[in-house]
Formats: C-alpha cells, sequence, structure tokens
C-alpha cells in the first residue's frame, strides 16, 4: 500500500467535488472502498492527507473508508469564507452524496472539531457518530470556553478580516519557501513543544505525514486564516443541537488547546464522552488512532442497535 520508499500509505483515491456556486472541495480516501464512512477534517492548518499512518492501517483492518477533505483555502479546495461554521455542511453533504455516501461517521482534528459537530448539528440522520480530538470550544454564546490561542484570535478578531486574502497569500509563500527545510522545521517545533508533542514528533511516519500533507496545500493557505475568522464568531448552532454520540480525546498538556476546552464541550453536548490523554499535549490524539477508531465504531454500532429498537 505504500509508494516506493514511503514509509506512509498513499491515498487510494483524490479528487475534487463540485460544490455550491460552482467551487469545489478536495478529498483523499484511505481504506476500502466498501467500508463504512469516516470523514476526516482536517486541524488549523492542514489538508486532506492529515490522517496519521496508524489510521491508515486500521482503516483496512476493521472496514473504514476515510475521507479526508480540504476546507476551501487549502489543497484542492477553491477558496470561499463562510457565513459561519454550519454553512460548511451544506458543501460536505454535496460531498458525500457524490461519493455515494449515506450514513457516516466524522472526525475533526483540533480546528477540524467546531466542523465536526457543525455536520452532527446539521446531518442528524446521516451522522451516526462524532469524534473530536484536541477541539476548539465556541467563543461566543452559552457554550463558550475561555483560554488557549482562540481566546487571543477573539480579541484580534475585528482587525483579521480585512486582511484575510494578504494573510493567507503570506502563508502559502512561507509554506513554499520553507518546503526545502520542513524536516528541519519539525525538528525545531518538537524542541519547543511540550513531552508529549515531542513524543509524537519523533515518530518517522507522523513527521512524513505532515510534510506529505503541507506539500498538498499548492501554497494555498487561506483556509487557516478563514478558520480563525469563524471560530471567533457565532457558530450557527448550539452544542445541543449535536444528537449523535461524541467521542472526546484531550491531552491535559495541551498547549494550544486547553483541557476546558473539552470539557465545557462534553458537559454541553447531549451525548459525550471525554478520554483524557495524561501527559500529553495537542498532538495526543495521532498517537490514539486506533483507540479511536475502536471507540467510534463501537458507539456506531450500539446506535444502530437502538435505532433498530425502536
Amino acid at each position: 500500500m505504500r509508494d516506493g520508499d514511503s514509509i506512509i500509505s498513499p491515498p487510494r483515491l483524490e479528487g475534487r467535488v463540485r460544490v455550491r456556486e460552482g467551487r469545489k472541495l478536495g478529498f483523499a480516501e484511505f481504506g476500502p472502498r466498501d467500508g463504512r464512512a469516516m470523514v476526516w477534517l482536517h486541524g488549523t492548518p492542514g489538508a486532506r492527507r492529515q490522517i496519521p499512518e496508524a489510521a491508515r492501517q486500521a482503516a483496512y483492518e476493521v472496514g473504514v473508508r476515510f475521507i479526508g477533505v480540504d476546507r476551501p483555502g487549502t489543497g484542492l479546495s477553491t477558496s470561499h469564507l463562510y457565513e459561519n461554521i454550519l454553512d460548511f455542511t451544506p458543501d460536505l453533504e454535496i460531498l458525500v452524496d457524490e461519493l455515494g455516501v449515506d450514513q457516516f461517521g466524522v472526525i475533526g482534528l483540533s480546528g477540524g472539531g467546531p466542523y465536526a459537530l457543525a455536520t452532527g448539528a446539521a446531518l442528524p440522520d446521516r451522522v451516526k457518530v462524532v469524534g473530536v480530538l484536541g477541539g476548539v470550544a465556541p467563543t461566543r454564546g452559552e457554550d463558550a470556553a475561555p483560554g488557549g490561542l482562540v481566546s487571543l484570535a477573539t480579541r484580534l478578531a475585528p482587525l483579521i478580516p480585512p486582511f484575510r486574502v494578504p494573510l493567507g497569500v503570506l502563508l502559502g509563500v512561507l509554506v513554499v519557501g520553507l518546503r526545502p527545510f520542513g524536516h528541519q522545521g519539525l525538528v525545531l517545533y518538537a524542541r519547543v513543544s511540550p513531552p508529549g508533542d515531542r513524543e509524537v514528533f519523533a515518530r518517522p511516519e507522523i513527521q512524513e505525514m505532515f510534510l506529505n500533507d503541507l506539500s498538498e496545500t499548492g501554497g494555498r493557505l487561506r483556509a487557516p486564516v478563514d478558520d480563525i475568522i469563524l471560530f471567533t464568531r457565532d457558530w450557527g448552532f448550539r452544542l445541543a443541537d449535536v444528537p449523535a454520540p461524541v467521542k472526546w480525546w484531550h491531552g491535559d498538556a495541551d498547549h494550544i488547546v486547553p483541557l476546558s476546552h473539552g470539557e465545557r464541550c462534553v458537559e454541553r453536548l447531549p451525548d459525550a464522552e471525554l478520554f483524557v490523554r495524561p501527559g500529553e499535549s495537542h498532538l495526543g490524539g495521532f498517537a490514539a488512532a486506533e483507540e479511536v477508531l475502536e471507540k467510534l465504531l463501537a458507539a456506531w454500532d450500539r446506535k444502530a442497535v437502538k435505532e433498530r429498537a425502536v
């Protein structure tokens, strides 16, 4: 399943799907075509290939069809700023329809967490389970949680939209310019990261996944800027609107999104369970790939049993 000397498995299929207003969303598939679909929503920054090798391998073992999705402004996706987080979901629904997917689970990593929760709220009859790895909490309304980098962004929120395009261009230029030094950059970042993240970055397959994923942005990185703008707005839904079972993993030493974000969201969600990763920081979810799949599939099965009994 791997290309040549690569230590990570390549996508089984990649492409773009036309969504609203003629825009396109990029996607990459891993695992068996006939497996249970699990949509993977990358972090901030990231792209469609930000799926750890352990999850790619486990997908074949447990029969999961991973669908990684580029958010607008990165990878193969057309740049677009949504009105709010919920406004992303009609585009995602078009994509899964085009791929022949009816029921599915959704996993959101870090900045992908809000989009995963929004999908669960918008498509309650189709989303069977939601997984969140170190996810961001709302910054507005009764669901809001303070702290972390997003709180800082909230203070800067009025200043960001006018500079959205130049900031995105600048990020893209930096990625292209630093691409030849990507490995050294990851090593430097690991040195200033908490011990938990250093352990994750020490794994060669994780390093290659990040480098491969960033190379697939094509120098287009407006998505992270748009994420920050949308995180600081009202999300367009409430956590109480997510009926599917939610499994949430969070490191207790997370230096980017504090554990309090996970605790607040799990407290507010109708059916949620928190799994604290002792001593791990923001990237701890990558080390829990097999556990994530196991618990999400078990929750999916339990939900199916309850639905048949009704």
